[in-house]
């Protein structure tokens, strides 16, 4: 039934809207964004979710200076694909790190099959991917949902982890306190009808981000030329899917747990709280106080800093140079 609805919606959206202004894309993408760069060549993995073939797509990026023999981790943002770790990624390279950047299974260039997405079948995918590397220990840099993932994954599997990294992590107060239910018929309802000038509004208000249009540009477009796509509606259901693990599986109670070595990156204009719209009105002012929340998880934990910067939920794009001095320093500690 979900699917039928799923296309019934698609048969109504205005199409038309998307053919393009002046500035507006003029070719579509796949959902697996075919024909969208990445900035270094892009492999496939191939997985099984709910006994579907699957494949996963990453970039391995071999260092430019002399190995260390250490490899770093990057687990993207739930509105970004892997292609944006590009600034981190040349920083690291340039320090003699390897660099593995997977898109997850329903996000990028990876496969969106249908059903439930979760933080703990994405830990396990991505230690699969590690494994078909021969790669052993990590550090590992989670950025937003992947900030989630990544405390996940180093509670799943915490011999492989070095350093972690949790650049403006989501997960760190309980969204259910203050977010009740929302039926996946009305999150698919509100995606598909999002426009190009909503989302830019979403990125700006919601992430408080200091990035230019310019800068914003790729993200939004990817979301437009996606909408040109017979699968579009596919799309949408695996997006949507994440919020529910975002929302449902909080990482704030499990980071006490965590005894690696652990750096916040986190931006003081940043504010971000998934589903604070569906949230009471006097509840919405008390959601996404990162840095509030940052000091108080890192309190919590055995080995854990935090460092701020003058920027919103982007900071490894918002101040590049600042994030990987701080980076490189955090992951030559002991």
């Amino acid at each position: 039934m979900r699917r039928a609805g799923l296309l019934l919606f698609f048969l109504f959206f205005p199409l038309a809207a998307f053919a393009a202004g002046a500035n507006g894309p003029t070719e579509p993408l796949g959902i697996d964004l075919e024909g969208f760069p990445y900035p270094y060549p892009v492999s496939f993995f191939p997985l099984e979710v709910n006994h579907h073939p699957v494949r996963m797509a990453f970039m391995d990026v071999a260092p430019k200076s002399t190995p260390n023999s250490r490899a770093v981790l990057l687990l993207h943002g739930r509105n970004f694909p892997a292609s944006y770790w590009q600034p981190v990624i040349d920083a690291l390279i340039g320090a003699g790190y390897r660099v593995i950047a997977p898109d997850q299974i329903g996000f990028g260039k990876s496969s969106k099959p249908e059903g439930d997405w979760s933080f703990d079948r994405a830990a396990a995918e991505t230690a699969e991917l590690l494994d078909f590397l021969h790669i052993g220990k990590v550090d590992v840099v989670g950025h937003s949902m992947g900030g989630m993932l990544a405390v996940r994954f180093t509670r799943t599997f915490p011999e492989r982890v070095q350093h972690l990294v949790l650049e403006a992590p989501l997960g760190l107060e309980d969204y259910r306190f203050y977010v009740p239910p929302v039926p996946e018929s009305k999150l698919i309802a509100e995606e598909m009808a999002r426009t190009e000038e909503n989302y830019r509004h979403y990125l700006r208000t919601a992430y408080g981000t200091t990035l230019s249009d310019a800068a914003l540009r790729p993200f939004i477009e990817i979301r437009e030329r996606i909408k040109g796509s017979g699968d579009y509606p596919r799309w949408v259901e695996a997006f949507v899917a994440s919020y529910y693990a975002i929302w449902g599986q909080p990482t704030v109670h499990e980071l006490p747990l965590v005894s690696t070595p652990t750096l916040f990156l986190v931006g003081t204009r940043d504010h971000t709280a998934p589903g604070r719209a569906y949230a009471k009105p006097e509840d919405q002012p008390r959601m996404g106080h990162i840095v509030e929340l940052a000091h108080a998880a890192s309190a919590r934990m055995a080995h854990a800093q935090v460092m701020e910067f003058d920027t919103g939920h982007l900071v490894h794009l918002e101040a590049p140079e600042a994030f990987n001095r701080a980076l490189l320093r955090f992951l030559e500690t002991p």
